[in-house]
């Protein structure tokens, strides 16, 4: 007897349909997966076997083979020991032939649990756009898979309670989505804890408010990692689509925690300087979302630039001028969003106190110049703002005074995204650091003594068109803040100012 089922499988950010064939011959007993699946995939003979016995079926004394297609396509984890099981219970006549309609998906423990698995919300999706109208999903998956709309998702927490309601003698209720999404968020490092830094908050509130890249230099102690920290705290709520496409990645990776729904807060990412190239961009025989796109629509934060491998710096290139990053296999290419906000941090030199007021540098030029020689002049380019985050002073540090919020903060960047968010309606850039060329004329009108200023700076500064592409954008942000429609002189003048400090550090003699 032949019995079909329905699950599906994952390559990269895209799920596809998988049909599930189980078919019983009275021939020596075997178990037999074939179409091309991986060693846990196989490994399902054994969990489905002692499945079986566990919660007091009877396992087929049979040869059974099972045929998963498409066969061209590799399937791999674990999420098809659930219907696997179910398959071969038709099969065998101890379950009438299971609903075309629905899809199934689920880890087994030996005891006939059902263990939540990576990937269901991209999968549920890709199930109702093909039209099934109930997805049984593990428990600890329910509340992920639910916020699909237009499909039944059906938790199921062992496999007894799943075939009496496919026989009919227990009702499985569908999943309710939590309405948590305008919930306030837990609290978050602010603004207000940080003393002094006034030019390094503003830098980081130009950044928040057009989504900018941004480069900190600076003693150890000075607060780098203190303000990079910070930064999630004033960047503007994600919306409903953000945490959907946020929250595929990290299913896919296997990194949404538990029971949740929806990734509701801007992810903030900080790999150690000893991730590979493979960590950042995603990588693996069977690829996996890298670090770059852990932290899509929000902050990837890379402490103590020079000191990640050439090869991880360079690979950020690409992926953070397109906001995706590609992967390539024999089989075919990946690619992952990767719309992130860059914020690097670094010291001036390797003892890191090059320009501190009260300690001398111990470095010599020599190895001066290899240190900062690590950051290449193309990744600098990529970065809109570079700013010097000097040592505190006592009397700021002593201070009772009681910095800005962000709060505060996050008011004036929510108003300037609005300001950006009407501009931009109707096409597909969300924010000024994602201006394309072709519009740069148009949205970044100069005044007159702006464009002046912006001529002199170019000049003296021998700024790249890229370069000079990131002051403008910068500009339009500045001016965004203000509530003004044109480039003014001063905002140019402060989005240069932005722009000083790789000839400060990477130019200076030696």
């Amino acid at each position: 007897m032949v019995s079909k089922i329905h699950s599906m499988g994952l390559f990269g950010m895209d799920a596809f349909l998988v049909e599930i064939e189980a078919d019983l011959s009275t021939t020596i007993p075997a178990f037999e997966v074939v179409g091309l699946p991986d060693a846990s995939v196989k490994e399902s003979r054994d969990r489905i076997r002692a499945a079986f016995k566990n919660c007091g079926f009877d396992f087929p004394v049979a040869r059974i083979t099972i045929n998963m297609a498409p066969a061209d396509k590799r399937k791999e984890g674990s999420l098809y020991d659930l219907p696997l099981f179910i398959a071969v219970m038709a099969a065998s006549g101890q379950l009438g032939p299971p609903d075309l309609d629905s899809v199934f998906f689920g880890e087994l423990s030996l005891s006939g649990e059902v263990r939540p698995v990576r990937g269901i919300l991209p999968m549920v999706i890709k199930a109702r756009e093909d039209g099934f109208r109930a997805a049984y999903v593990p428990a600890g998956n329910a509340q992920e898979g639910a916020v699909v709309s237009g499909i039944d998702v059906i938790p199921v927490a062992n496999v007894r309670e799943l075939v009496e309601h496919l026989r009919g003698s227990r009702t499985l209720s569908p999943a309710v989505p939590e309405d948590d999404t305008t919930a306030p968020l837990g609290p978050q490092p602010d603004f207000a804890e940080v003393r002094g830094q006034e030019e390094a908050k503003r830098a980081l509130e130009i950044a928040a408010a057009g989504g900018h890249n941004v480069m900190l230099i600076g003693s150890p102690g000075a607060g780098k990692s203190m303000l990079a920290k910070r930064l999630p705290s004033i960047l503007p709520d994600m919306s409903f689509e953000e945490m959907v496409e946020t929250t595929k990645i990290h299913s896919i990776a296997g990194t949404l925690p538990p029971g949740a729904s929806l990734v509701r807060v801007r992810p903030f990412r900080a790999p150690h300087h000893t991730v590979s190239s493979a960590g950042l961009s995603g990588g693996g025989t069977i690829p996996r979302p890298g670090e770059l796109s852990l932290a899509h629509n929000g902050v990837l934060f890379l402490d103590e630039l020079p000191e990640f491998g050439r090869a991880a710096m360079e690979v950020l290139r690409q992926p953070i001028e397109d906001g995706t990053v590609t992967i390539s296999r024999v089989n075919g290419s990946i690619s992952y969003p990767c719309s992130v906000m860059l914020i690097a941090a670094m010291n001036p030199c390797p003892c890191g106190y090059f320009g501190h007021p009260t300690r001398r540098c111990t470095c010599s030029a020599k190895s001066v110049s290899r240190y900062l020689s690590r950051v290449s002049g193309p990744l600098l380019d990529r970065l809109d703002i570079h700013v010097e985050v000097p040592p505190v002073e006592f009397d700021k540090l002593a201070s009772s005074e009681k910095a800005e919020s962000s709060a505060e903060i996050k008011k004036r960047v929510n108003a300037a995204r609005e300001r950006q968010r009407r501009r931009f309606a109707g096409t597909p850039i969300n924010c000024n650091a994602n201006i394309t060329p072709d519009l740069l004329g148009d949205l970044c009108r100069l005044s007159a003594e702006a464009k002046n200023l912006l001529h002199d700076a170019f000049d003296r500064l021998g700024l790249s068109a890229r370069a000079y592409d990131r002051v403008l954008k910068v500009a339009r942000t500045i001016a965004d803040l203000d509530g003004s429609e044109d480039i003014a002189a001063i905002h140019a003048a402060e989005a240069v100012q932005y722009r000083s400090l790789d000839r400060k550090y990477w130019t200076r003699e030696l």
